[in-house]
C-alpha cells in the first residue's frame, strides 16, 4: 500500500472521529475518500467498521444527552429503510451505485440548503409524524447504500431546532444502533471482512484523536455557528462525493 493510500486512511479516520462529536456531515468526506481507494461496493462495509468505532466514542462522550423520544419516532422506519437499501446493493453495479449514491446527496444537499432558507415553516412540519417516519426511511435507505445517513439526520434535527449538545448525543445513539443492525446486512451481502475490521482496529488511534477534537470544538462554538456548520459540510461533501 503507498504512503499516500495510508496517509488518506488516516485522513478519513481523524474526519470521522470528529464528525461524530462536533460536526456530522463531514463523515461523507470519509466515505469519498474510501470510495475513491476502495471498489464503491466493498468500500461501503469497509468504513462501516470505522464508523462504528467513532459511534462508541460519540455515546462515551455524549451518553448523557439523547432524546429518547426523538429515537423511538425514528426507529420503526429505519428497518424498512436498511432493508430497501440492501435490496437496492443487491441488484447494482459499482458505477449504477457510485451514480445513485451522488445523486442521493445532492437532493439532500439541495434539502438542506431550503432547510436553512425556511427554517421556522419547516420547523412546523419537522413535528409532524410523517417527518420521522420519513427521516428514519431515508436514514436507513442512506446508510444501508452510502453511509450518508448523517446528511438526512442533519436535515431533520437542524429542522426541529434540536441543540447542539442534544443533536449530537441522540445522533451518537442513533448511529450506533443503526451502524450495528447494518453488519448482518453487509455480511450477507459478502461485503464486510476481516481485514475491514482490521483496518478499523488500527485506525481507531486516529478516530478518537479526531473525537477529542470534536469536543473541544463543540465547546467553543454556538447555536447557530453549530447549525451552519453541519448544514454547510453536509453540502459540501455531498458535491465531494457526486463529482468523484
Amino acid at each position: 500500500m503507498s504512503y499516500a493510500a495510508l496517509s488518506l486512511y488516516g485522513l478519513a479516520a481523524l474526519i470521522i472521529g470528529y464528525s461524530k462529536t462536533a460536526v456530522g456531515g463531514l463523515a461523507v468526506v470519509s466515505v469519498a475518500i474510501f470510495a475513491s481507494l476502495l471498489p464503491t461496493r466493498a468500500s461501503t462495509a469497509a468504513i462501516l467498521m470505522l464508523l462504528i468505532v467513532g459511534d462508541l466514542f460519540a455515546v462515551w462522550h455524549y451518553r448523557r444527552h439523547c432524546d429518547v423520544a426523538l429515537l423511538k419516532a425514528l426507529l420503526p422506519s429505519v428497518l424498512p429503510g436498511l432493508a430497501l437499501g440492501a435490496g437496492f446493493l443487491a441488484v447494482v453495479d459499482d458505477t449504477v451505485l457510485r451514480r445513485s449514491i451522488g445523486a442521493l446527496l445532492l437532493v439532500l444537499a439541495a434539502v438542506q440548503l431550503l432547510v436553512n432558507a425556511r427554517r421556522d415553516r419547516l420547523a412546523r412540519l419537522a413535528h409532524h409524524r410523517a417527518s420521522s417516519w420519513a427521516a428514519g426511511l431515508g436514514s436507513g435507505f442512506a446508510t444501508m447504500t452510502a453511509n450518508a445517513a448523517g446528511a438526512v439526520m442533519t436535515v431533520y434535527l437542524v429542522a426541529k431546532q434540536v441543540d447542539k449538545v442534544r443533536f449530537i448525543g441522540t445522533s451518537a445513539w442513533f448511529f450506533l444502533g443503526i451502524n450495528l443492525a447494518k453488519v448482518p446486512f453487509s455480511i450477507g451481502l459478502g461485503l464486510l471482512t476481516w481485514t475491514d475490521v482490521g483496518r478499523a482496529m488500527l485506525l481507531a488511534p486516529l478516530i478518537a484523536v479526531g473525537a477529542w477534537l470534536g469536543v473541544q470544538t463543540i465547546r467553543r462554538i454556538s447555536q447557530r455557528t453549530f447549525e451552519i456548520l453541519v448544514l454547510t459540510a453536509s453540502a459540501l461533501s455531498a458535491l465531494a462525493l457526486l463529482v468523484r
